[in-house]
């Protein structure tokens, strides 16, 4: 039940596109370093759609042993192929994974009850802990306050990453948090409304560009300073609107080379961020006091 900022990491790419190893190790001791709480990898902002298999399987091996038990490491095994989310699941549980972020089934906009069952097989096929993922804008599709009632009595099924923007949902979701079912945030631009109503933290993609800022403000409201983490959210709202000047990660990504980190680019179809909007972005990072700044 983890506790304050979880980074959506971004997968490094070298510029003939295949997965920059070096550099997801330097990622992966950066944010060990910088405070983070746990990593997320092949998430949406790790570009997880676009990885083949033998890529994602490569990526989780070789996250874990570099974490080396030093931060937890969750991995994204969800599908809009329940079987091939079974498969994902028990192979990533295998490897050592500490938790599984399992998205809606896109594309595949299924019924009530196929929506229950997806995630009840995916629960039953495996022990690892699994946070549910809501983010209807990306997918199509949303898990319904009455599947997610009936989820949230799963001994594994451990909480939900909310990422639809809906306040109102979110209130109901949070009458379903206790002990064992806990809510993260999954917009950086409404952690604190979702800390007030009982969330334990979020995960972030700005975190990817000021870790430890993102790390002190949930911890500085679970402490009990809620004027102080309520600054920290506003003084850090044009930065993270500018995360989602283009679609994520374009612009993450773009904000990561720009600051001295070579994360390489994104993969087609997701292409290079817009030159008037990346300008726009960097002046806002550039004058930042908690973007971590690589040197060049």
């Amino acid at each position: 039940m983890i506790k304050g900022s979880i980074v959506a990491l971004v997968t490094p790419f070298n510029y003939d596109y295949s997965v920059n190893f070096d550099k997801l190790g330097e990622l992966i001791e950066f944010h060990i370093e910088q405070k983070t709480d746990a990593i997320l990898v092949l998430g949406t902002t790790g570009e997880s759609s676009v990885l083949t298999f033998d890529e994602e399987e490569d990526i989780v091996k070789y996250t874990i042993k570099k974490a080396a038990g030093r931060i937890p490491i969750i991995v994204g095994s969800g599908s809009n192929d329940t079987a091939i989310a079974i498969w994902q699941s028990q192979r990533f549980e295998k490897m050592g994974a500490d938790g599984l972020l399992v998205i809606t089934p896109y594309y595949n906009k299924t019924n009530e009850e196929g929506m229950y069952k997806h995630f009840e097989m995916v629960a039953n096929s495996v022990k690892c802990p699994i946070i549910l993922y809501n983010v209807p804008g990306r997918t199509g599709c949303g898990i319904s306050i009455n599947v997610l009632k009936r989820l949230s009595k799963f001994d594994n099924i451990v909480g939900i990453k909310e990422a639809s923007g809906n306040m109102s949902y979110v209130m109901k979701v949070a009458k379903l948090i206790d002990d064992n079912f806990s809510l993260w945030s999954g917009n950086d631009d409404i952690i604190l409304p979702l800390l007030s109503v009982g969330g334990s933290g979020v995960i972030s993609v700005v975190a990817n560009i000021m870790p430890n800022a993102i790390h002190e403000m949930v911890h500085t409201y679970l402490n009990g300073d809620v004027k102080g983490a309520n600054k920290k959210q506003l003084e850090y709202l044009d930065i993270i609107d500018s995360m989602f000047y283009e679609v994520n990660p374009i612009p993450v990504k773009e904000a990561l080379n720009h600051l001295g980190f070579e994360a390489g680019p994104c993969r087609m179809p997701l292409f290079d961020m817009d030159k008037t909007l990346a300008k726009k972005m960097y002046n806002l990072i550039d004058n930042s006091d908690v973007v971590y700044k690589w040197q060049k």
